[in-house]
C-alpha cells in the first residue's frame, strides 16, 4: 500500500484531525512506515502527536515556500507498545463493524514509529505567498513529497477546513481522499462542494485522484435524523462509503489533551476499536483493487427524497452529488 491519502472536507468540526491522527496510528500499529502532514494552520494534528507547535523550527510552511526539503520538516515521533485491542464485534451499539485485519498482526512495539511533518499558524502567511506565486502554486506539496514518497506505505494529510490553496495543494499531491462528514443535512452542503472540487482537480491537476472513501464520524445510532442521512449516503455513493462508523466516543474527545492518539490513550476504547477498523477495511479495499476485484465508482442517482423532508437548503445538496 503506496498512498497518498488527503483528509478534506471544507466543513470544520467532523473529524478530520481525530480521523488524520488516528488513521495513522492505527496504521502504524499494523506495523506500516507512515507519514502524517500537518497542512493545517491551527496545527491541531500536531499537537495531538504531542509536538509543540510553538518550537516548530521547520514545518509544512517552509517545505510549502521552498525553503526546506520535506526530509528535514520531519520530526519521528517516540515509539510507544501499543497492546493488543479487545476484538471487536458488530454492532449496532457500538457503532463500527469487525474490523478486516489479521487481529494478530496487531500490537506490540510498532516496526515504523509515526513520523509527522508539523504545523502552526505560520501557514497562515505561508498560503498568502502562495497565492502571490505564478503557475504551479497548486504543485508545491506534490513537487516536496516527491523525494520521500516511496520512503512510506502511507503518507496521510490532514487538510485546513476550508477548499483554500492549501487544500488544493493536498489534493493535487494526494492519490485519494478520505472525507470524514457528520450525518446531518447541513453536512451534505459542504460534501457537494467538495465533490465538486474533486471532480475540478481531477480534469486539471491530478487526473488520478478519487474519492478513497466516506466516514461517517460521531455516529449515533439511536439518531433517527443520523440514520436517515447514512442511508442517502449508501444510495448516492454506495461502497464508496466506509463501513466502519466511527461513533460519538469520550476517549476520542480528550486523547488530543494528553498528546496522543486515543490508540495509545485507551486501546480497547470505542474509537480506537473504530479507526483500527477502518485502517483494516481501508487495507482490505486495497487489497481487492490489485486483485482486480475492488470497488468502482458507482454510477450517480437521483437524489432520493427524505421523509421527512429536510429544509430546502440541506435538500438542494443532494442534487449535484455524483461520484
Amino acid at each position: 500500500m503506496k498512498r497518498v491519502i488527503a483528509v478534506a472536507n471544507q466543513k470544520g468540526g467532523v473529524g478530520k484531525t481525530t480521523t488524520a491522527v488516528n488513521l495513522a496510528a492505527s496504521f502504524t500499529v499494523m506495523h506500516r512506515r507512515v507519514l502524517l502532514i500537518d497542512i493545517d494552520p491551527q496545527g491541531n494534528a500536531t499537537t495531538g502527536c504531542g509536538v509543540d507547535k510553538h518550537g516548530i523550527a521547520c514545518g509544512s510552511c517552509e517545505v510549502l515556500l521552498g525553503e526546506h526539503s520535506a526530509a528535514e520538516a520531519i520530526v519521528q515521533l517516540a515509539s510507544a507498545p501499543a497492546p493488543a485491542p479487545a476484538p471487536m464485534t458488530e454492532s449496532a451499539d457500538a457503532g463500527a463493524c469487525t474490523p478486516a485485519y489479521d487481529h494478530d498482526d496487531v500490537g506490540g512495539t510498532p516496526l515504523h514509529p509515526l513520523s509527522i511533518m508539523p504545523a502552526n499558524q505560520d501557514l497562515t502567511s505561508a498560503e498568502v505567498r502562495l497565492l502571490a506565486l505564478g503557475a504551479g502554486r497548486e504543485q508545491r506539496l506534490r513537487q516536496a513529497l516527491a523525494p520521500i514518497r516511496d520512503s512510506y506505505d502511507l503518507i496521510l494529510i490532514d487538510c485546513p477546513p476550508a477548499l483554500n490553496m492549501l487544500t488544493v495543494n493536498a489534493l493535487v499531491a494526494a492519490d485519494g481522499v478520505v472525507i470524514p462528514m457528520q450525518c446531518e443535512y447541513y453536512a451534505l452542503e459542504g460534501l457537494s462542494s467538495l465533490v465538486s472540487t474533486i471532480e475540478q482537480i481531477q480534469a486539471t491537476a491530478n487526473p488520478t485522484l478519487q474519492i478513497e472513501g466516506i466516514l461517517r464520524t460521531m455516529f449515533d445510532p439511536r439518531n433517527n435524523l443520523a440514520n436517515e442521512v447514512s442511508a442517502q449516503l449508501m444510495v448516492h455513493f454506495g461502497e464508496r462509503v466506509f463501513r466502519t462508523l466511527v461513533p460519538r466516543n469520550v476517549r476520542l474527545a480528550e486523547a488530543p489533551s494528553f498528546g496522543r492518539p486515543a490508540l495509545e490513550h485507551d486501546p480497547n476504547s470505542r474509537g480506537a476499536l473504530a479507526y483500527l477498523a477502518l485502517a483494516g477495511e481501508m487495507l482490505r479495499r486495497d487489497d481487492e483493487m490489485r486483485d482486480g476485484t475492488g470497488i468502482t465508482a458507482p454510477a450517480p442517482t437521483s437524489a432520493p427524497t427524505p421523509a421527512p423532508a429536510p429544509p430546502d437548503a440541506a435538500a438542494d445538496a443532494f442534487s449535484g452529488l455524483s461520484t
